[in-house]
């Protein structure tokens, strides 16, 4: 689609778990055949539970690290090892790390941290960067700017810090920022501000977000589609309206049951999500989730595929819940 700013295909990456002696034991699936796209201008949420391949999606994005196979392509461009691809989706995609505080360099002023990027890729002269830190200072409300520049992470709160993060990611005027866990370190009455500040700054230039979250609510608020993560393998995937208000797939129900109000006719459900029990099978093999899914029957040790639920909504899952 002519409106798809990036694209991922199959994408791939196992882990080698060292045992005793350096011998090779498990391999970890961290993702396994991702696919998903996302819009310009749009919002697409990566939610799931520790573990479950958020943050390795990201990485695989900016080949921090190497995917064992799959595609990912920026405005049509496939992106592979090539110098200059690898230059046009450094640049044109960035990326806000959790904390903020071990993502920037302590010994760097605010000004330097935030003028790295337009350093390393090379863009204006010295004035010129001076000016544009300035100004993206000026957008992430961070005042007075021009004092700002000469602290140091230290001397600024941990929401300042954030908004330095992503003064920095702005810079180069990207197209996709990843925010992996942006507001998950702040205090509550910050988490707003910055999401606020995020969604403003979305509107304003157009930039496509991939918002990497365990919050489903944050999620709900800045985000437009939503794709649930298991075990590195996306089982369900629409506009976040419907996922969230009529999911379809027993993982996500469990998600939107644990932040749910308390109710006390959940403590005699028959159907709840056994969270505590033990693996005891191959995960690798069949539906991943059915170890811990009340909806489990024979069908479940065959691997699920998609299927569509309705416009741009689609589920894994053998059983069909309302």
């Amino acid at each position: 689609m002519l409106d798809e700013i990036l694209k991922i295909e199959h994408l791939k990456k196992y882990f080698t778990k060292k045992g005793m002696f350096g011998k090779e034991s498990d391999t970890v699936r961290a993702t396994d055949d991702i696919s998903f796209s996302v819009k310009k201008g749009e919002v697409f949420v990566l939610a799931g539970e520790s573990g479950s391949g958020k943050s390795t999606i990201a990485k695989l994005i900016l080949r921090s690290i190497q995917p064992d196979s799959g595609k990912i392509f920026f405005e049509g461009q496939e992106i592979d090892n090539n110098p200059e691809n690898l230059q046009k989706i450094r640049m044109g995609c960035q990326m806000i790390h959790q904390d903020p505080y071990d993502s920037i360099n302590p010994r760097m002023k605010i000004g330097d941290i935030v003028s790295e990027p337009l350093e390393i890729h090379n863009i204006g002269n010295k004035d010129k960067r001076r000016r544009r830190v300035i100004e993206v200072l000026h957008e992430v409300k961070l005042e007075p700017a021009e004092e700002i520049i000469k602290k140091y992470p230290h001397m600024l709160s941990g929401g300042q810090r954030q908004r330095v993060v992503l003064a920095r990611a702005l810079s180069l005027k990207p197209k996709v920022i990843l925010a992996d866990e942006p507001v998950s370190m702040l205090d509550v009455s910050i988490r707003a501000e910055m999401l606020e500040l995020m969604h403003e700054l979305q509107k304003k230039y157009n930039i496509s977000f991939i918002y990497i979250t365990h919050d489903l609510a944050t999620a709900r608020y800045f985000g437009q589609r939503i794709g649930i993560l298991y075990l590195g393998k996306i089982v369900e995937v629409g506009p976040i309206d419907q996922v969230l208000l009529s999911p379809k797939h027993p993982y996500t129900q469990a998600l939107i049951d644990a932040i749910s109000e308390p109710n006390p006719d959940n403590l005699h459900k028959d159907k709840k999500i056994r969270i505590n029990e033990p693996s005891d099978i191959d995960i690798l093999h069949g539906c991943r989730f059915r170890n811990r899914c009340p909806y489990v029957i024979d069908k479940c040790e065959t691997e699920p595929k998609f299927e569509k639920i309705d416009d741009e909504h689609y589920s894994a899952c053998h059983v069909k819940i309302n």
